[in-house]
């Protein structure tokens, strides 16, 4: 960026009660700093703040936010309805100037503004105002449900080894489903005193928890499905792609999927790019990403385990790719970048 003096960048450290700002000019002197609350108010106080430091010929050249998609997400909608760029930024490095210079709000927005100024990070935050807010909102929803049915059953099962013989007897060589409804139907006792009582008025809370927690997720789901065939209809009709791994997909892009620049800025998002790791003699080597969001990877993952057993031309793939001398982890990792392509 060709910048002047009286050209003014800001950089956000946010919290969840108080954003700082950290104001500089356009060749990197430090101008002000400002702590606002997390409101509305708080935010039109910050911009105009930031443009009584603009210049006479200056302008007011971008924001650098930490946390676009959690507490600064507020703060970049704002910006962006006054026609503001808005850039994503990351903390320092532990390691590296974290460690030297020290730990602070302002240091930490200063950092924010640096980056802007340099160009070393200009990627561009989610919008989050569209189709896919609302399905990241729907997953989330779904995702914590199915958790808890989760946890529900495990403790279910592990206090029920615990019960007295003849319940145990009873309950436990009935499959998962049939437990869950006979538990429901335990008698509850008004007195908790004896142990019995006890158990079977917890196992019956248990069960009848389960399943509310099942007509939730199934709520969830048909949203979820209508929600993502909407948005992508082609991309469900893919072998072993189903909604929810079409969903983490959408929500991986986000609503602006202009922000990402082709697709193997995409499959480094997700992890499923390959690394260099050559030096020398051992030029042309790679490792795996362990890098990137882990929940697309982990989506990839499922599709790729259901395309290698029911996808004839995937079967055939992994078979040539086995006589080759490829190992299983390597001939996964090729096929997830295959599908984030």
């Amino acid at each position: 960026m060709l910048l002047r003096r009286d050209d003014v960048i800001v950089g956000v450290d946010t919290h969840k009660d108080e954003h700082v700002a950290v104001v500089l000019d356009g060749l990197g002197g430090r101008l002000s700093e400002k702590f606002i609350p997390t409101t509305a108010t708080g935010f039109a106080d910050l911009l105009a703040f930031c443009r009584g430091h603009v210049g006479v010929e200056g302008r007011l050249v971008g924001f650098g936010v930490e946390g676009t998609g959690s507490y600064g997400m507020g703060l970049a909608r704002f910006l962006r309805r006054h026609g503001y760029a808005v850039h994503e930024v990351h903390r320092p490095p532990r390691k590296g100037e974290r460690r030297m210079s020290g730990k602070s709000d302002t240091l930490d927005a200063e950092h924010a503004a640096r980056q802007v100024l340099s160009g070393s990070n200009d990627a561009v935050p989610k919008t989050a105002d569209g189709q896919i807010e609302a399905l990241r909102l729907l997953k989330i929803a779904r995702d914590t449900a199915v958790k808890a049915q989760t946890t529900a059953m495990i403790t279910l099962k592990a206090t029920l080894v615990t019960a007295s013989e003849e319940l145990r007897a009873q309950l436990e060589p009935l499959t998962d489903h049939k437990l869950i409804l006979a538990c429901a139907e335990l008698a509850s006792a008004t007195s908790l005193a004896d142990p019995d009582a006890a158990m079977r008025h917890v196992l019956r809370s248990l069960a009848r928890r389960w399943l509310l927690l099942h007509e939730e997720v199934k709520l969830h789901s048909a949203h979820l499905k209508a929600q993502t065939k909407a948005a992508a209809p082609q991309l469900v009709q893919a072998v072993g792609i189903g909604f929810d791994v079409a969903a983490e997909m959408l929500v991986t892009a986000g609503d602006n999927q202009t922000r990402i620049r082709s697709e193997a800025a995409f499959a480094k998002m997700c992890g499923a790019c390959p690394i260099p790791a050559g030096s020398g003699k051992t030029n042309g080597r790679h490792r795996l990403n362990r890098g990137g969001n882990r929940q697309a990877n982990a989506a990839l993952y499922r599709a790729i385990i259901v395309r290698m057993r029911w996808h004839q031309p995937t079967i055939d793939y992994v078979t040539r790719r086995t006589q080759e001398g490829l190992s299983k982890r390597e001939i996964i990792r090729c096929l997830k970048r295959f599908l984030a392509r």
